[in-house]
Order: structure tokens, then C-alpha cells, then sequence
């Protein structure tokens, strides 16, 4: 007789955390990628698109994008590390 019981890691699934700010964090328990969403619904829908940038979907951030954002193009080294970084 087969056995239909599945060996299922702890490491898999997702967590779900209530925030205080009625907001609903998931979070993949394999990979630790988390993200929120005001339901359970948007949630997993905005961890799915975080997991698919994680595994290296999406477009790379351009200069123009940066423009576009407001946000300076600061070139390395323009600033001294914080003492934590050196």
C-alpha cells in the first residue's frame, strides 16, 4: 500500500504577521523574503513579485529611472563610510 503522507520541511510555507498597523506581512519561511499587503490576499500577491525579484526577474534600475524617482546618482566614494562600514 502507498503512502500518500508528504515529508514537508519546516523551512517551507508562509508566515503571516499582523502588523500594528492593521497591515499583514508575508513572509517565505525557505528564502525569508517578506512583504505586506492591507489582506492575506494582497500580500501573498505582493510576495510573489518579491520572490520573482529575488530569483532575478524584473529590470535592472537605470539612471533615467533615478532621474524619474528624484533620486541623486550619487557616485561612490562622494561620502565617508559610516564607522560601522569600515
Amino acid at each position: 500500500m502507498a503512502s500518500a503522507t508528504r515529508d514537508e520541511s519546516p523551512e517551507e510555507g508562509v508566515e503571516f504577521i499582523h502588523e500594528d498597523d492593521g497591515k499583514i506581512t508575508a513572509r517565505d519561511l525557505e528564502t525569508g523574503v517578506a512583504s505586506f499587503g492591507e489582506t492575506k490576499t494582497e500580500a501573498l500577491r505582493m510576495l510573489a513579485e518579491a520572490l520573482e525579484l529575488h530569483e532575478g526577474g524584473g529590470e535592472p534600475v537605470t539612471d533615467d529611472d533615478l532621474e524619474e524617482w528624484g533620486i541623486d546618482d550619487a557616485a561612490s566614494g562622494d561620502k565617508k563610510l559610516p564607522e560601522f562600514m569600515r
